[in-house]
């Protein structure tokens, strides 16, 4: 499937950090979010109903990070991915998480990861 509704630099601020410091203050990351969509039957009918409820996904998303406190962006990524597969059951999720200003002359800092739904066992 080539279409994809995707979210771009959704800003939260979370605890996120290994320093002492960074345990103690909210820092911003930015979240982008690609989903694999068929988004055929939607724009056929024109039908909200018919189309991927991405307000819901940034909403989850923003309430998921700004709770966190994890050590690594990778960490929160992960997690992050698992919670949006298994809540909004997708097939998958391409996410991005940076931290603008966390390396000196760097604009941001980041990673980006593709996880899959896991296809039950046949136990």
């Amino acid at each position: 499937m080539d279409d994809k509704v995707f979210l771009e630099a959704l800003q939260a601020k979370c605890i996120i950090g290994i320093f002492d410091w960074e345990r103690k203050i909210k820092q911003k990351v930015l979240i982008d979010l690609e989903i694999p969509s068929d988004v055929k039957k939607a724009a056929g009918r024109d039908r909200i109903q018919d189309a991927l409820d991405y307000k819901q996904i940034a909403k989850h998303t923003l309430r998921f990070v700004s709770k966190s406190r994890f050590y690594l962006i990778e960490t929160l990524a992960e997690r992050l991915a698992e919670s949006l597969l298994r809540k909004f059951r997708l097939p998958a999720v391409k996410i991005r998480v940076s931290k603008p200003g966390a390396i000196r002359g760097a604009r941001s800092v980041g990673v980006e990861m593709t996880r899959r739904k896991r296809r039950a066992s046949g136990k």
